[in-house]
């Protein structure tokens, strides 16, 4: 099991980390030198451009762009790997997004993780001009763009809405032939997708872990999916349910500590592993209201929990 966060002030979902909301850059730096030391895995960031107005009661007004965050925290981080969850494909032109990533990969020494989506908010293609009924199929031309501009010689790509050739286009990506691709969501054309790449996200949306085993066999019986049994990753972006302490994590006393931990290794060594989950996010429980509270709870987690759970090793 792989343990990752979602940076924290990236955005401002409603009762999510009210206290990120205010910090400063110095004290984002320090909360990444913090978590490059304890041995999480990643350390991610999401995407929207802009939010329509019928979802900002939900998912609130801001969002930080992701491709800057993630050239912020390979400057600020020297271990920790970095990705996205997730990058919205359509969103992207596919040279620029190539440059980008793999600028990122370069800059942060191979540390780079692409996690991608087909995007859910109709009102930011619109404001694109990019069709929202054709999004999956624009999200796989563009994958297949990327692997094109990325480990082909020399770079080209001819497909039904981009036409890239004719350019030299350095630099690629330190990771060979590229850095690792997830995919989430939860439909089949989803899950088609993430068999030809390295691991699937399931959308926590109106879906529960439960249900991940048949979607995972869907994905299993692919054709694309050979030769990946030891390496594909299921990344759950959700913590396990109803195991926090009653009063909140700070406030907890060292007994109430001890019963939240085995509460915690019981569902990331026996629960997750049995529904096929490889990696998951770690969100702070209750209780946590500020920076120096984040990071005791994370320090706690990277000690009492971490080197308990089995894993697969480094990627």
């Amino acid at each position: 099991m792989k343990f990752d966060v979602i940076l924290p002030g990236t955005s401002h979902l409603p009762d999510m980390y009210p206290w990120a909301r205010h910090l400063s850059p110095r004290e984002i730096r320090q909360m990444l030198t913090v978590l490059d030391t304890l041995g999480f895995a990643s350390v991610s960031v999401s995407e929207h451009l802009g939010m329509p107005d019928a979802e900002v009661g939900r998912l609130g007004p801001y969002w930080q762009d992701a491709l800057t965050v993630l050239a912020f925290i390979a400057a600020a981080t020297e271990r920790i790997r970095l990705d996205t969850a997730v990058l919205v494909l359509p969103y992207h032109h596919p040279l620029r997004l190539a440059k980008a990533l793999a600028t990122i990969d370069v800059l942060s020494g191979g540390r780079l993780g692409v996690s991608v989506g087909v995007g859910h908010a109709e009102a930011e293609f619109t404001a694109l001009g990019v069709p929202f009924a054709e999004r999956g199929a624009i999200a796989d031309e563009i994958l297949a763009a990327l692997d094109a501009l990325w480990t082909s010689d020399p770079p080209h790509h001819q497909g039904k809405r981009f036409a890239i050739e004719g350019l030299a286009i350095e630099p690629r990506p330190t990771q060979k032939p590229r850095p690792p691709i997830r995919v989430g969501g939860n439909s089949l054309p989803a899950l088609r997708r993430a068999a030809r790449y390295d691991g699937w996200q399931p959308n926590p949306v109106g879906f529960e872990a439960t249900g991940i085993p048949p979607l995972l066999d869907y994905i299993r019986a692919q054709p694309d999916f050979a030769g990946k049994e030891q390496t594909f990753d299921v990344n759950w972006l959700k913590p396990p349910a109803g195991v926090e302490p009653a009063g909140g994590f700070t406030a907890a006393g060292p007994g109430e500590r001890r019963a939240y931990r085995e509460r915690l290794l019981e569902a990331y060594t026996e629960q997750y592993p049995a529904l096929g989950i490889t990696r998951t996010s770690v969100e702070q429980p209750r209780g946590v209201d500020s920076l120096a509270e984040y990071l005791d709870f994370l320090r706690w987690f990277a000690a009492e929990i971490i080197p308990a759970v089995p894993g697969r090793g480094a990627e």
